[in-house]
Order: structure tokens, then sequence, then C-alpha cells
């Protein structure tokens, strides 16, 4: 399957330039972009959906380089109900060197960043230079801008799209870049920078973009979209991705597989008739995390998520280290302690239980665990010899309620 015809089986391409394109792609050897703004301090699981496109064409004989936009990031890319808060140049600038060691470290590839292109350029010679290239109705018609226009968009944001269509300008020029790959909703920022090399340089580049990777609900992956999976393992462990991962819709596994892997089209497709027929088994959703978790993290830390998850699924706490305890208990309710404390009141003291008659009854009933271990004994004393490390005693109450007290 040529590479053209692989990305539209995975579902990696909405719009494309030119007719021109599939027969360019095919025959490899083109330098294209595809960029970010640094916004975090770390890429998240939409990002990497999107910049995996990047080996993708890189195996295919194409020359990747990954932008991250350190004079974009200070304008900002206009979101469709609201402006985005201004953030500091010395934010965009942390954020950029650590989203550039991440690029590097996951993908390998040359990374730029545009702020050294923009920041010598005065205003004067920005509208001479660029702004005469562009017609403002032209810009007013761009979705991305059309649909800001009812509430209000602000010249900065406004500016944004003549922003982004130099960058494809100055690449061209001085990186010999032909082709822009971009997530659908910079598809009017995309075409901005085709005309405006169209008119100024006289020659023709392509782009092409991606839909975007969303949940169920059609939702986009991202920071602002609910909790997001960062790659950033201090940020989402191992464990929490394979978790997320594990726990997909049964109707979005596949397309997700098709996505953020490399398996092949047959591989998936054995997958994707094992998870209609034994839905239950969730084999297509563990071999999502593993490739994932493996290309990002490497395959020990998919071995450590898979530990983890067994461990908690038998019950055996006392199996977990000290890091893998504060990664896997971080955001359940805590507390800390000093001293020796019964049961019940241990139970009732870090709010586990709201009175000792309900402690008593939790105990009793056999749903009380502390580090795996069932109690029912109320006159059980916790210590701190009964805890990991002499330092961490995870309760258990019911089958999933987590709670995670150290002694101070």
């Amino acid at each position: 399957m040529k590479i053209y015809d692989e990305l539209k089986w995975r579902g990696l391409i909405k719009d494309v330039s030119s007719p021109e394109l599939e027969e360019k792609l095919n025959n490899g050897g083109l330098t294209f972009y595809i960029g970010t703004d640094p916004t975090g301090d770390s890429m998240h699981i939409g990002h990497f959906s999107s910049f995996l496109i990047s080996k993708r064409l890189k195996d295919a004989g194409h020359n990747p380089i990954l932008l991250v936009g350190g004079a974009t990031g200070l304008i900002g890319d206009p979101k469709p109900d609201a402006e985005r808060a201004m953030i500091t140049k010395e934010e965009v600038d942390h954020n950029f060197l650590c989203l550039k060691k991440q690029a590097e470290e996951i993908f390998g590839f040359e990374v730029v960043n545009n702020y050294d292109w923009s920041k010598d350029l005065n205003f004067i010679d920005f509208l001479r230079d660029y702004g005469k290239y562009f017609n403002v109705n032209y810009m007013l018609n761009k979705d991305i801008v059309a649909r800001r226009l009812d509430t209000g968009i602000t010249y900065t944001e406004f500016s944004y799209m003549i922003m982004q269509a130099l960058d494809f300008d100055w690449l061209y020029r001085n990186k010999n870049v032909t082709l822009q790959v971009a997530g659908q909703d910079q598809w009017g920022n995309i075409t901005a920078g085709i005309d405006l090399i169209r008119k100024k340089e006289g020659q023709e580049v392509y782009a092409f973009t991606m839909p975007l990777l969303t949940k169920k609900d059609g939702t986009k992956f991202g920071k602002t979209n609910g909790k997001a999976i960062w790659l950033d393992r201090n940020k989402t462990s191992p464990y929490e991705m394979y978790q997320f991962f594990v726990n997909v819709e049964d109707d979005k596994v596949i397309d997700y597989l098709k996505f953020l892997t490399f398996l092949s089209k047959e591989e998936i497709e054995e997958l994707e008739r094992k998870n209609n027929e034994n839905p239950h088994l969730r084999e297509a959703h563990k071999k999502l995390a593993e490739e994932v978790i493996t290309f990002i993290h490497g395959h020990e830390a998919y071995e450590e998520a898979v530990h983890i998850t067994d461990v908690l699924f038998n019950g055996n706490i006392r199996e977990l280290n000290k890091s893998e305890i504060e990664n896997v208990f971080q955001d359940v309710p805590n507390c800390d302690i000093d001293g020796d404390l019964n049961i019940v009141e241990l139970l009732v003291e870090t709010k586990i239980c709201s009175s000792k008659r309900e402690a008593r009854e939790f105990v009793q009933n056999g749903t009380i665990t502390l580090n795996g271990d069932r109690i029912n004994d109320l006159e059980f004393v916790v210590t701190k010899d009964v805890a990991i490390d002499d330092k961490y005693v995870v309760i258990r109450r019911g089958k999933k309620q987590y709670y995670l007290i150290r002694y101070k």
C-alpha cells in the first residue's frame, strides 16, 4: 500500500490542497513541516496523534521539520468562542525548551522556533512585505475568523493567520519546505500560506490536514477539554496512560489504533475481529496501550504499567515500590498521620468513614483492605510497622475507593 492510500485508510487525510499531492506523497522527497504553539510545557495525546504523521512521512522518504511556535505562541491562535489568555515571554520560552526536548526525544527530528525569524521583523516591514498580500475580505471568509465575527475578534488574533503564512514562506525560502501538514482546524491558516507563497514567490506549495483525534462525544483531546493525557510521565504516568487506553470506548478503539500506532492493516483488522467477537477481553485496547506507551516511554515503562495494573487487580499492594505508590495514588484522597490508631479510629479520623458506627460496619462486612490485606478485626491497630517502606498505608473501601495514608 502506497503512503497516500495508507493515510486515507487510516483516516489521516481530511483536506488536500491539490490533486497533485497524491503522486508527490507517493514519490517521496518532500521537505514538510508540522507545528504547535508552546502553550504548555508538555505535549498531550492530541499533539502525539498529529506529530506521528512526521514519522509516517519520514518512513515514506520525506524530510520532516517540527515547528514549535515561540512567536505565534505569544499571539495565540483564535479559539472558536473567546480570545486566548496571553502568556508571558518567559513562559513561552520555558515551554518551548520543554517541547523541543520532548519532540527530539520522542521523534528525533529537527525542531525550529518561528521566534527566530520573527523577532527582528519590524511593523512597517511586516505590513509592506506580508500584509499587502492579504485581502481583508479574503481573511474574513476564512472559517477560523468567521466563527468569531459575531462575538468579536481582536486585531492581534486576526493577524495570526498572516504570521502562520509567514512561517510557511520563511521555511520555503530557507529550508526548501514545500508541504505543510496540520489538524483540520488549521485549514484556513494553511491555505493562506499557500496563497502567500504563490503571490510572493511565484511558486506552488502543498498542504493537507488530518482529522482531529476526538473522544466519543466529538470533543478533541487537549488540556482544555477534561483531564489531558500528557506525554510527560511526571504529568501522566505510564500506568495512567495504560488505564486510559484500556478503557476507551469499544467503538473508538479501532480508530485510535489507526491514528496512534504503526500496526499494519492486517493486524488492525484482526484486532477489530477479536474486539467484535470478544469485547470483554479488550485485546485491541491492550495492544493500543502497549504500542503507544512503548513508542513514547519505552517497553520497560509499558511493563511497569501492566505490573501495577496486575498488582491492583490482585490486591497485592505490597509489591508496589515507593515511586509506584506515589504515581498510582497521587489523585486519591490522602492524609498524613502520626502514631498508632485503632482501625475504626483511623477510618473516622481520615474521613474514609463518616462515623464509628459506619466504620465498624465496613470492617465487620469485610469491605476494608489495608495494603491488600482484608481487615475484619475491630481491635486491629494500625502502626508504622504495617506501612510499606515505613510510610505508606493504602486503604481500599469496597472495590474501587482507594485512600492513601502517609506516616509523618
